[in-house]
């Protein structure tokens, strides 16, 4: 495979966004990766727009007076509860389409990816709206800032506090599920502490909870001050300090590094530059944008052997879809329903470990749903496949166990409904097909497989031109395309 100066370009914008706009595809052929790559730094400096859909009902019971508030929410009946429960829901429905169309349509692709990969990192499942809105911001704030300070500001959110039940950490009656996590999915990995580390750890973040209105409260009179000792360091150690103590670890560096790199740059780990990069990480004090930089900058991260390496997550491929091929969707929550049959629903990670990416995203139902995809949106022919029924794919609508049985007929009836809709979609084609105009008839398939393919395409020409329609050079340009995205080729970038 011969590495073009576009398909380094097309690499970067695939690895550091969520490839590229069709609008720009006439740039990808002589710009150059450092200038690509500081503009996308510069586009994403800029502070985020806080994502705020939830209804006002919502926000109503989490007003005023903290004490008010829960006397309310005592008063709440049965009925009342389940509204809130079911407008909840429909509102994190809101803010992953919300979220998804940022992704499709910012400037700040490095930002927005950033945060995608920060999202799975600190998963956290909840079904309040605003504590989702709230940790959603904390990610989006900081991807690009201080790694010790996001994993503070994530530690302290009550989205995180209330999933790993830190509310219930209490001296005398320590809960360790926050100690546990934040030592070995959020910063040093597996292996690299004790038990006693856990319990020692657990105890200083004794005393932390949230208020009605999801704001960070220390209550001291829960708080174990006693002696304690996590990692070698003793002392009458208190959460913020523990929290130090991991950033202390070289390991947590090596960890985090590890993890970006297996995302951004290959699964197939280099231990030289796994050592390089988090030593540069943890010298800089876990700057994020710095160690981004380090990668999206250095020659190897365009080798060949890191080019069409990645298999795109379900968001990846139905953002990257969305932005070479400019489209409005008159049905916007179609959108969940693919993120469901593709195996991943913002908002709803399938548990504390985040999505695990690279080949799990493909077994043989999802992947012929993959392969379908690009014809149904472009012939809004009707989805009608069932989605797996476990809870994240359910979007919260199994919270217990026994909810299936319960509902029964209702159930099924309701998934058939959502199972046949359309992906009613207008696609302005224009700005793609200019990119062409100047292309001879005779290499339109290379010049289109070009743009949209990292890896080289197993498909003959002669096999795409058989079921490409070839009555005028726009609708072959169309077609071809549909047909190039429809290969398994097009799931790597």
């Amino acid at each position: 495979m011969v590495v073009t100066n576009q398909l380094k370009n097309q690499h970067l914008l695939w690895r550091a966004g969520f490839g590229p706009m069709a609008e720009e595809l006439d740039q990808l052929a002589n710009a150059s990766q450092k200038a690509y790559y500081q503009a996308l730094a510069k586009a994403s400096r800029k502070a985020p727009t806080y994502l705020d859909v939830a209804d006002n009902f919502i926000k109503g019971l989490s007003m005023g007076i903290e004490e008010v508030g829960k006397q309310q929410r005592r008063q709440l009946s049965e009925e009342e509860r389940r509204k809130v429960r079911q407008q909840s829901r429909e509102d994190i429905k809101s803010l992953n389409l919300t979220w998804l169309n940022e992704m499709v349509n910012s400037e700040a692709q490095l930002r927005e990816k950033m945060s995608l990969f920060w999202h799975g990192h600190f998963a956290s499942r909840n079904l309040n709206i605003l504590y989702q809105q709230q940790l959603l911001d904390v990610i989006r704030r900081n991807a690009l800032g201080n790694f010790g300070t996001l994993l503070k500001e994530v530690s302290q959110s009550a989205a995180m506090i209330n999933f790993l039940n830190n509310n219930q950490n209490r001296k005398d009656h320590p809960n360790e599920n926050f100690a546990r996590e934040v030592m070995e999915l959020f910063t040093m990995g597996r292996g690299h502490y004790t038990e006693k580390d856990i319990k020692e750890a657990a105890r200083a973040f004794t005393g932390w909870g949230v208020n009605l209105k999801g704001e960070f409260t220390f209550r001291k009179q829960f708080h174990d001050y006693g002696q304690k000792t996590v990692l070698g360091k003793s002392g009458n150690l208190n959460g913020d300090e523990v929290l130090d103590i991991l950033l202390d670890q070289k390991q947590t560096a090596r960890y985090i590094t590890t993890k970006v790199y297996r995302y951004f740059v290959n699964e197939q780990v280099d231990a030289d530059k796994i050592e390089w990069l988090s030593s540069r990480f943890y010298q800089s004090s876990y700057d994020i944008g710095a160690l981004m930089q380090d990668i999206f900058t250095s020659d190897w991260f365009y080798s060949e052997k890191n080019i069409g390496t990645h298999i795109k997550s379900p968001v990846e491929l139905l953002v990257g879809i969305r932005r070479i091929m400019p489209m409005e969707l008159e049905n916007e929550e179609v959108q969940l329903l693919v993120q469901r049959l593709l195996g991943q629903v913002l908002f709803y990670p399938p548990n504390v470990a985040g999505w695990p990416g690279g080949k799990s995203w493909i077994d043989s139902s999802s992947l012929m749903f993959r392969l379908r995809l690009p014809q149904l949106i472009q012939d809004a022919d009707e989805i009608r496949l069932s989605p797996k029924s476990d809870d994240d794919q359910m979007m919260g609508m199994a919270d217990k166990p026994d909810m299936a049985k319960k509902q029964g007929n209702k159930t099924s009836k309701a998934a058939n409904k959502v199972m046949r809709q359309q992906i009613q979609a207008n696609i302005n084609w224009n700005a793609y097909i200019q990119q062409f105009a100047k292309t001879p008839k005779e290499n339109l398939v290379a010049e289109i497989s070009k743009t949209l393919l990292q890896v080289p395409s197993n498909v003959s020409e002669k096999l795409l031109m058989q079921h490409a329609d070839t009555s005028s050079r726009e609708a072959f340009i169309k077609t071809a395309t549909v047909q190039l995205m429809a290969t398994p080729e097009y799931q790597l970038c």
